[in-house]
């Protein structure tokens, strides 16, 4: 059986992370699938922020509840 995982248990594994790199795996709809690789740079209540590794200026943010959803996946290297 798989693990319950509540929105405060993804906060705080997330949280453990700041500063690790990461790929991210995002669905960006009609069958489309974005994979990134960047850096775990902050985290708020609600969301967390990624500076993308192929471009200095460019961050992305997604929520907690992606995760939880499976909307987005995160691994850490």
């Amino acid at each position: 059986m798989e693990k319950v995982r509540t929105l405060a248990s993804i906060r705080e594994d997330i949280e453990s992370h700041i500063g690790e790199k990461v790929t991210l795996k995002a669905n960006g709809g009609r069958r489309k699938v974005l994979i990134n690789k960047g850096v775990l740079e902050e985290t708020y209540p609600s969301i967390f922020v990624i500076r993308l590794e192929d471009d200095t200026q460019r961050t992305v943010t997604y929520s907690y509840s992606d995760v939880l959803t499976k909307t987005v996946q995160i691994v850490f290297a």
